[in-house]
């Protein structure tokens, strides 16, 4: 059991990158999904999919892609402070390069996609 999750997610997605590991392993989630659902849509990860095991438990496996040895992942909110902005406060990362990822009422997607709906939310993460 872990204290913060999205953080576990991510931290396993930059070892795997850094090790040059073809996949990374985590446990399942419904908010891990999403956020591997957005970063699948902006072409940060080759694919993921959710393997049953025996028991209770789903373990999700994600493809890595091979050109991202430099990607980076920073977890902003975390359980002890959360981070929560409004539409105007969302920002480009990177130059456009980078996006951030949020959890909006309308569920988790991107700054651009946020402003879009011109919905604000907890700052999950930034990938660049």
């Amino acid at each position: 059991m872990t204290t913060d999750p999205i953080a576990d997610l991510l931290t396993r997605i930059r070892n795997a990158m850094s090790a040059h590991h073809e996949s990374a392993n985590a446990p399942y989630s419904k908010m891990k999904e999403n956020i591997l659902k957005v970063l699948k849509k902006e072409e940060f990860i080759e694919d993921y999919k959710i393997q049953k095991e025996e028991g209770p438990m789903k373990t999700l496996i994600i493809a890595l892609k091979e050109d991202r040895a430099g990607m980076t992942l920073k977890r902003v909110s975390s359980p002890g402070q959360r981070i929560y902005v409004k539409r105007d406060e969302l920002k480009a990362i990177k130059s456009g390069l980078g996006v951030t990822i949020l959890s909006t009422s309308k569920g988790i997607m991107t700054n651009y996609e946020a402003r879009k709906q011109n919905l604000g939310g907890e700052l999950l993460c930034e990938v660049y």
